[in-house]
């Protein structure tokens, strides 16, 4: 970018919000995947219609932009593939309305997901997404990649809870999509083609959220069992037995070894793998729900049911799964975290041949996440400078990709394609599936300047 370019962008954000420096475009080439590029200017918006006039600039300019949260993503999102301008929103941060009695909130996009619930607690209302990114990651991120969490399998994910946003389209106008109505059909469903379109369509400045009356109460279990087919197994026959967890997450040995390594939670160490269970609602219905859950995993190979005594006994078992991606990161120099998702039912073949990928490429994987959607995270461990380790590894994800889509599974159920995934989402959508998505691009951005170069490619023709 040239000097009256970037003189034009502090004419919008002002000097301070703009910058150039080499040592700042280094701490916004990255996010939490494994691409490393740097931008030519980052700007920081607190407006909606600064906003609007950056991609105004940028079309004229055809210069890139890319919308950045927290970058904590995990799949490459905000990364400036094409350089251009990363557009931070993490100073678009305030709660905007909160409407206890129609049980809403809207915010702006660049709010953390963590505050909502210390402003929605004070109407015994919360909200239910929770992904494991949840202290740091921001709303506009988590609508970006329609992001889930331990609570998805009853409380389901970002999409099930987004009701209106406001929205810069790629050549700079604004338009508000969607209502606050529980019914509405005025016009197409727009608001649902920006869920988990991954910042390609458009930016979202502020979003209306749904919110949920706090359950009564809740019920939490750590079943432990001897064998990783059994614990894949009582998923289903809970599921089955009529019982909806709030909860239902999945560690295996190397998972559980590692958390205690990080820091001691209390998870038994001998364990094939164990599965965090909770239940919730009104006081009857929880323990009635828990009851049931222990039935079913006596069924299962287990060896050892355990019912939290105390909020504090159930605190440290959630410690536990929260930590495991940060215990599993201090095994190895590198790893590389999948959520290749499938079907309950498919869930012990799905662990199966994980661990079957793992020994054929003589790779380290420990497996954990929410078992009771389908969706487990896959995390391999190695040192990216052993060039023969990391190629092994490489396979072993293809595999483990075309696993997933093998058994009627997704290669992404909430971290999104990005770059991580984009070489694969051919091979889950077909060709004509792509090219569906290139027209749908096509139309919002025409010469492809917002987010290029993710989730798919575009023709070179409209190619920035």
């Amino acid at each position: 970018m040239n000097n009256s370019q970037i003189e034009e962008l502090k004419a919008i954000f002002g000097d301070s919000e703009v910058l150039t420096d080499v040592e700042d475009m280094i701490a916004y080439s990255y996010d939490a995947s494994h691409a490393e590029i740097q931008p030519e200017a980052v700007v920081f918006a607190t407006t909606t219609e600064q906003i609007s006039q950056l991609m105004k600039f940028a079309y004229r300019e055809k210069v890139p932009v890319t919308p950045r949260g927290q970058g904590s993503g995990l799949s490459g999102g905000a990364i400036p593939l094409k350089k251009g301008i990363v557009l931070a929103m993490d100073k678009m941060n305030r709660m905007l309305d909160f409407d206890p009695a129609n049980r809403l909130i809207t915010v702006e996009a660049g709010m953390t997901t963590a505050h909502i619930d210390p402003i929605a607690v004070e109407a015994n209302l919360f909200y239910p997404p929770d992904p494991g990114s949840v202290a740091y990651s921001t709303i506009g991120g988590n609508v970006a990649e329609n992001a889930g969490g331990l609570r998805g399998l009853k409380y389901g994910v970002t999409k099930d809870y987004v009701k209106m946003m406001k929205v810069v389209l790629p050549q700079g106008d604004i338009v508000t999509l969607g209502n606050k109505c529980i019914k509405h059909v005025a016009g197409f469903n727009m608001e649902g083609i920006f869920v988990g379109a991954e910042g390609l369509l458009g930016v979202m400045t502020e979003v209306t959220l749904a919110l949920l009356p706090i359950p009564e109460h809740r019920e939490s279990a750590l079943a432990i069992f001897n064998s990783l087919d059994g614990a894949a197994k009582a998923v289903s026959g809970i599921i089955a037995a009529g019982v909806t967890p709030s909860t239902m997450e999945f560690m295996d040995n190397a998972t559980i070894n590692a958390i205690q390594n990080f820091k001691d939670c209390g998870l038994p160490r001998a364990a094939a793998a164990v599965l965090l269970i909770e239940t919730d609602g009104d006081i009857n219905a929880a323990k009635s729900e828990i009851a049931k859950v222990e039935v079913e995993v006596q069924k299962c190979d287990l060896r050892e049911f355990q019912i939290a005594k105390s909020s504090e006994e159930r605190d440290t078992f959630f410690a536990g799964r929260r930590a495991a991606l940060n215990a599993l990161a201090s095994v190895r120099p590198n790893l590389i975290l999948e959520d290749a998702t499938v079907m309950r039912s498919k869930l012990p073949e799905m662990v199966k041949g994980i661990t079957d990928i793992a020994t054929k490429y003589d790779v380290q994987v420990g497996i954990f996440g929410h078992a009771g959607d389908g969706n487990l995270h896959p995390t391999f461990l190695l040192d990216m400078k052993d060039k023969d380790e990391l190629a092994r590894t490489e396979k072993a994800v293809a595999e483990l990709f075309q696993l997933a889509i093998d058994i009627d599974g997704t290669i992404s159920g909430e971290h999104g394609i990005g770059l991580e995934k984009k070489p694969f989402l051919k091979d889950q959508l077909g060709g004509e599936g792509i090219a569906l998505l290139q027209n749908i691009k096509r139309t919002f951005d025409p010469l492809n300047l917002l987010n290029p170069g993710k989730m798919f490619d575009m023709p070179e023709d409209i190619a920035a």
